[in-house]
């Protein structure tokens, strides 16, 4: 890594932990090499900066929409990460070529499939994108949640520290049994990688996904020595 990189890693790293009281939860699960496609949550504009920060040294690409280039700030941080820039509600094929690219370079890709922010941190419903970068290249799918972050703006007047939750889940790939991936079939599969998601949230930021007995796992494969994450569910629904 370049001194530059480092040190733009050092200073937001500062910011934020002067911002933040980091708590990692089960992060081992990440792998270390070999690319992957993460799945987190989408609250607000600090999203990406922690995820980006707490993951190093890990290289990873987040995907964000073309919107974040046209502010300085943003701008200079997704072009520092080597951020991919998306066009929200269309087939954006550019973008899909660059993703494929970053992943053939053993990369982390990082996608928010609500494709907006929540900023109460509440689950909105994921869009199936995702998937068909997932079914193509056959990638593994790790949901990432993250918890807390929608009290920094607050806190922050308040001049208080807000804690901020990263727990990682077990990876899958997708398995379509060979049926063609029509419309509906896509949301269905989408709504299941959200459901694996949610189950590592506490319950009362699982919003759209907050019952888990509609949950599914058909067209989920979880790789070997994995197991489905909604065993996650009851524990942080007690702790919430």
């Amino acid at each position: 890594m370049s001194f530059k990189y480092k040190l733009t890693q050092f200073t937001v790293k500062t910011v934020l932990d002067i911002a933040t009281r980091v708590h990692m939860h089960a992060v081992a699960e990440i792998p270390w090499n070999g690319p992957l496609i993460v799945t987190i949550n989408h609250v607000n504009s600090l999203d990406a900066p922690m995820l980006l920060t707490y993951l190093q040294p890990r290289p990873i690409t987040p995907l964000g929409k073309e919107e974040l280039w046209q502010s300085t700030l943003s701008r200079i941080l997704m072009n520092h990460w080597g951020g991919i820039p998306i066009r929200r509600g269309e087939a954006d094929m550019a973008a899909l070529k660059a993703s494929r690219e970053a992943l053939k370079r053993d990369r982390i890709l990082a996608i928010a499939p609500e494709g907006t922010r929540s900023e109460n941190g509440q689950l909105q419903q994921g869009k199936p994108g995702v998937l068909l970068l997932a079914m193509r290249s056959g990638v593994p799918i790790l949901p990432l949640a993250h918890y807390g972050g929608a009290k920094i703006f607050d806190n922050l007047r308040r001049l208080r520290r807000t804690d901020f939750h990263i727990v990682s889940g077990h990876s899958f790939t997708l398995d379509m049994h060979g049926r063609k991936a029509d419309r509906e079939l896509r949301q269905l599969v989408a709504d299941e990688i959200m459901y694996q998601l949610a189950a590592l949230l506490p319950e009362k930021y699982r919003g759209y996904y907050a019952d888990m007995s509609k949950a599914t796992e058909q067209y989920l494969s979880f790789v070997p020595g994995g197991h489905s994450n909604l065993v996650y569910a009851d524990e942080l629904a007690q702790g919430s």
